[in-house]
């Protein structure tokens, strides 16, 4: 228990996990909006937006996420002079911000589209029988069946997210979990298992409830049949 109380009291775990959480969240936000266009271009009638949403989907689910933190400091940072802020720390985490959302908007729009699938195509014809274009159709009758259908699948990318923004490490983001944990370890090699500990259980912590309550959402928001 010792060891556990001096750790603590030399570091500061929990700002560490907050902004973790504050990555999770800012990236969930925006990997949603874009997620959402994504899904629209997905089913739009219009073949080239079909496709465009298509190889970015295929293209970011298929490509490492280190990589891409990777690429948000030494290609969009360095080479592009991407920058959100003149305080290095602020820039760094609103890149690891930007990449997070990027990847996991291919994932958003995938769970999304699972959500659709349970959408019986008489809706759409009944919409389209209604005279309402595309739009209205997708907006108003097809999107919001989706959502209910897709509750579990986004409740799984958000724990994913969440698990994710501790590659932010490679975005030079210097104080979350992963950075925090590796400096601890340099420091006290020989309270390897502690240091595990404590960060395990912080996550377990974080994502138990997210799970549960997906679940809870995802049987009462269900389409009946």
């Amino acid at each position: 228990m010792n060891e556990f109380l001096q750790l603590f009291s030399q570091y500061n775990v929990p700002g560490a996990f907050l902004v973790n959480i504050e990555l999770t969240l800012w990236s969930a936000l925006f990997s949603l909006i874009l997620g959402v266009v994504l899904l629209m271009m997905r089913i739009s009638p219009i073949s080239s937006l079909r496709t465009v949403a298509g190889a970015y989907v295929e293209f970011f689910k298929n490509m490492p996420l280190t990589i891409i933190m990777v690429f948000m400091v030494l290609g969009a940072f360095a080479q592009l002079k991407l920058t959100f802020s003149n305080s290095f720390a602020t820039n760094f985490f609103w890149l690891a911000v930007t990449g997070l959302s990027l990847y996991t908007a291919a994932f958003v729009c995938e769970s999304l589209r699972s959500g659709i699938n349970t959408v019986p195509l008489g809706q759409a014809e009944a919409a389209r029988a209604l005279g309402l274009n595309f739009m209205q159709s997708a907006t108003q009758i097809i999107l919001p069946q989706a959502f209910r259908g897709s509750v579990a699948p986004l409740g799984n990318t958000l724990i994913a997210l969440l698990k994710n923004s501790t590659v932010a490490a490679a975005a030079s983001v210097a104080t979350e979990t992963s950075s925090l944990m590796s400096e601890m370890i340099e420091f006290h090699a020989n309270s390897i298992v502690a240091i595990f500990l404590i960060f395990a259980f912080g996550y377990v912590i974080l994502i138990i409830p997210i799970g549960a309550l997906t679940t809870v959402l995802s049987n009462k928001l269900a389409v009946r049949r």
